[in-house]
């Protein structure tokens, strides 16, 4: 066996499981198009199974996700794309209890905590941190309604999960 055959990766656990994923891959010919016309923005949180909690399967909504479930620049233009060339026919914007993104007062302190702890300076950033969870959720839902390239009327809505009872609820904005 050769040297370079004896060095193991950081990610060989996910190459593994990979490949034991492909041997009994089903999803062939699956459309790009979200099938139920949902576009879902949520956070990265690892505790967040956004098709398991809203009874949805593979192909059947489009999932944006970034820290703390916020819509960016980008998320407006991957929601432009998604509305006219994916299907999507409807937005649900749902953040989570006990987001770090929501914990803390605004970005200043990450960018400290991170300078502090790891010596990088981070302020060229914007990471769009709220504690104000409900208020950063109606600007969000906003953003959507109101965008000049989105379809006027498209249905938006907001929900928070609750990462310790699984339960998704509906906020009214």
């Amino acid at each position: 066996m050769s040297q370079s055959d004896q060095t193991s990766s950081p990610f060989d656990d996910v190459f593994s499981a990979n490949a034991e994923y492909a041997a009994n891959f089903s999803l062939n010919g699956l459309q790009p198009v979200a099938k139920r016309g949902l576009a879902l923005v949520t956070c990265m949180d690892s505790r967040i199974e956004p098709l398991d909690m809203l009874g949805l399967g593979p192909g059947d909504a489009k999932i944006l996700r970034n820290a703390g479930a916020r819509v960016t620049d980008d998320t407006l233009r991957t929601l432009v794309l998604a509305v006219y060339l994916l299907g999507v026919e409807r937005v649900l914007i749902l953040p989570h209890t006990k987001c770090k993104m929501a914990s803390v007062e605004n970005d200043d302190v990450v960018h400290d905590l991170i300078e502090e702890q790891y010596g990088v300076d981070t302020r060229s950033l914007e990471f769009k941190t709220d504690n104000d969870q409900l208020g950063a959720l109606k600007h969000d839902l906003e953003r959507i309604r109101h965008h000049p390239l989105l379809p006027a009327g498209l249905p938006v809505t907001g929900a928070i999960y609750d990462v310790d009872t699984g339960r998704v609820e509906p906020t009214g904005l």
